[in-house]
């Protein structure tokens, strides 16, 4: 192998060493990875260490762009919940095309009358800077945590503008370079028909990869990653073939229809996707920031740093107001809104082709160009990571902590418990790897993760540094005991709960209460069988209020159970509801519910007036079709 192929070798592998390191001490430190990696990539580019050397890949350094933009863009079509999209439908669709275009002519005229630079490329600037990008704003908003509507509007920009931004820019290169009246009126339809083929193959290839992966056996569960990974590529360079820079559409429609359909292997794409994502973005943050010269940053001046400020509080803003103008969003929404919009890997990426495209058509100002979109790049995203936990909390738009369970779960009587939480007033989050059971959720307008919750990325999707608490009812109890032994080692969080099999394999309530967790029901029960029960109709969910009796003035969780004819769910004390645990006792005024076994009815309610449960005014919401405790059971008035 000649000392060149070394040079390339050590290169790309430098880089991917680096940029995985860097995004694991940026989140030791709690900083946007960005900034570590623009700053690894200079420090080892030529204007320093000179260890990298991105030149030394020449065009395969295109190659491995185009290659990282279709993985990374196809992901981020992947994790964009379409529901969620539908609800914030308005702003979204207006920032990624009103709100584009004023981005697109205010940054045009900033870098022409600041920088003083030629029309054309200060319209290339302007095209440049649309896009937001999914690699920066997503990891921000978690680190954040914004309450949800916004964060959904902000993801969706970031992911659906990439494709756009893109195009448009391209687009916008190819009239610089061969400027006509003819190219400028042609450029607005070739946008729209570069989207459209993009969409049109990405559609397609989606609707392929899922029923490809749906029809189980047809491609080895080993298999389904690279199969999946290898077609994605196809779609990016077919797409690309028949209409050029088309590809970037097609991998984010591709990704948004695989979601949209469900594929029975869901979980192990996105894992695997996530897990490449990190690695590519690490790997070509470093390349491309190598390959920016630090004099041509240096440069720009105090100029550069007036178009940037331009560009975060005149600009954004006014797209922003635009956008969202008669919308329900409140001046605080639209604030952060107009206070977060980082520049990612794909602003870096077009830039570097722009800069060698300039070059080789002669064309001045290539390099300048590249120097201040990494300019913006490093200040938007340094100045969101920094202060956009301070901006939500000021404008009142960080999610509470403390805030509804996650329920590991999602049978037929793990969504009972849920939507005795859901009408209890308690947010319920749903996690589950069937995803029979996930789209059962998804059907009765449960909120549900389909993924494994041993892994920590899904519990980074749970959000549950937020939660109040969580709740393992599987049908394997030491999976039950797992959660709840992981959920306290990642969050922290002191309300757990586990249910136990009444037939022990192992987990002991002793193993349980040393995980400072709670034996769910009561006491052990046999999950498998009440989901059963639910599922074929022959169990249904009883409300009851505890009134007590003359003698006593209160009952155990465990009584309340009677001799397994009965599972208590939840209880409702000062208008605050929660899991039932084997440590509750029940006191009057108490309001319950639980999933009762119709074949014992009778004795049911017999024992329920017995223990002193009387019939319940209606505390929990009207919609959440439970069946009330009737007036049937009647006990004795209880002493005051």
């Amino acid at each position: 192998m000649d000392e060149a192929a070394n040079g390339v070798n050590l290169t790309v592998a430098i880089a991917i060493a680096t940029g995985i390191v860097a995004q694991a001490v940026a989140q030791h430190l709690r900083i946007p990875g960005i900034v570590l990696l623009l700053l690894a990539g200079v420090v080892l580019g030529p204007d320093v260490l000179d260890v990298v050397h991105p030149d030394a890949l020449g065009e395969g350094l295109t190659s491995l762009v185009g290659f990282a933009v279709a993985v990374i863009l196809f992901e981020g079509g992947m994790n964009l919940s379409v529901p969620r999209i539908r609800r914030s439908n308005t702003p979204i669709q207006r920032l990624i095309t009103v709100g584009a275009l004023v981005t697109a002519v205010g940054a045009t005229l900033a870098a022409w009358l600041i920088m003083e630079w030629s029309l054309t490329v200060s319209a290339l600037f302007g095209t440049l800077v649309i896009v937001t990008g999914p690699t920066v704003v997503t990891p921000l908003l978690k680190r954040l945590r914004v309450e949800r509507g916004v964060a959904t509007i902000l993801e969706a920009e970031g992911v659906l503008i990439d494709p756009i931004g893109a195009i448009i820019a391209v687009a916008a290169l190819e009239i610089g370079l061969h400027p006509s009246v003819g190219s400028v009126a042609w450029g607005v339809p070739d946008v729209a028909f570069r989207l459209g083929v993009g969409g049109l193959v990405g559609g397609l290839g989606g609707l392929v990869v899922s029923r490809v992966l749906t029809r189980r056996g047809l491609v080895p569960e080993e298999l389904t990653n690279v199969f999946t990974l290898s077609l994605v590529l196809v779609l990016y360079y077919v797409s690309d073939h028949l209409m050029p820079e088309s590809g970037i559409a097609a991998v984010t429609v591709a990704g948004i229809a695989v979601r949209y359909l469900g594929t029975p292997v869901e979980r192990e794409l996105l894992e695997f996707k996530e897990q490449l994502t990190v690695l590519l973005i690490g790997m070509l943050f470093v390349l491309l920031a190598a390959d920016v010269r630090i004099a041509d940053v240096q440069a720009l001046g105090w100029r550069g740093l007036g178009v940037a400020a331009v560009l975060a509080l005149v600009v954004r803003p006014l797209g922003v107001a635009v956008s969202t103008l008669g919308t329900d969003l409140s001046w605080q929404q639209r604030a952060f809104l107009a206070w977060i919009a980082p520049r990612g890997i794909v602003a870096a990426a077009v830039a570097s082709l722009f800069s060698v495209q300039l070059q080789r058509n002669g064309i001045a100002g290539g390099s300048e160009l590249r120097a201040m979109v990494f300019l913006v790049i490093g200040l938007t995203v340094t100045s969101a990571g920094l202060t956009g936990g301070l901006v939500a909390r000021a404008l009142g738009l960080r999610r509470p902590s403390n805030q509804g369970w996650v329920v590991l779960g999602a049978h037929a009587l793990g969504r009972k418990l849920a939507r005795a939480l859901l009408a209890g007033g308690e947010e319920v989050l749903l996690i589950d790897v069937n995803p029979e059971n996930a789209r059962a959720a998804e059907a009765e307008g449960i909120r549900v993760i389909h993924g494994n919750a041993m892994r920590e990325t899904v519990l980074a999707r749970a959000e549950l540094d937020t939660r109040l608490g969580a709740i393992g009812i599987t049908r394997n109890e030491e999976v039950n005991f797992l959660f709840v032994q992981k959920v306290r080692q990642v969050a922290r969080l002191k309300r757990l709960y586990a249910s136990l099999a009444d037939v022990s394999s192992g987990v002991t309530p002793d193993m349980v209460h040393h995980e400072h967790a709670h034996i769910l029901f009561g006491g052990p029960a046999d999950v498998e069988r009440w989901a059963a029960r639910i599922d074929h109709g022959t169990a249904r969910l009883l409300r009851c209020r505890y009134a007590g009796t003359q003698a006593v003035a209160s009952a155990s969780a465990e009584e309340a159970r009677l001799d397994g004819k009965a599972l208590p769910l939840v209880f409702k004390r000062n208008g605050i509801s929660a899991p039932v645990g084997d440590h509750v006792t029940f006191r009057r005024r108490d309001e319950v519910m639980l999933v009762i076994d119709d074949n014992f009815e009778d004795q049911v309610r017999a024992g329920l007036e017995a223990l002193g449960f009387v019939p319940s005014e209606r505390t929990f919401s009207d919609d959440d079709g439970v069946d009330p405790v009737t007036a049937e059971i009647e006990a004795p008035e209880a002493t005051p």
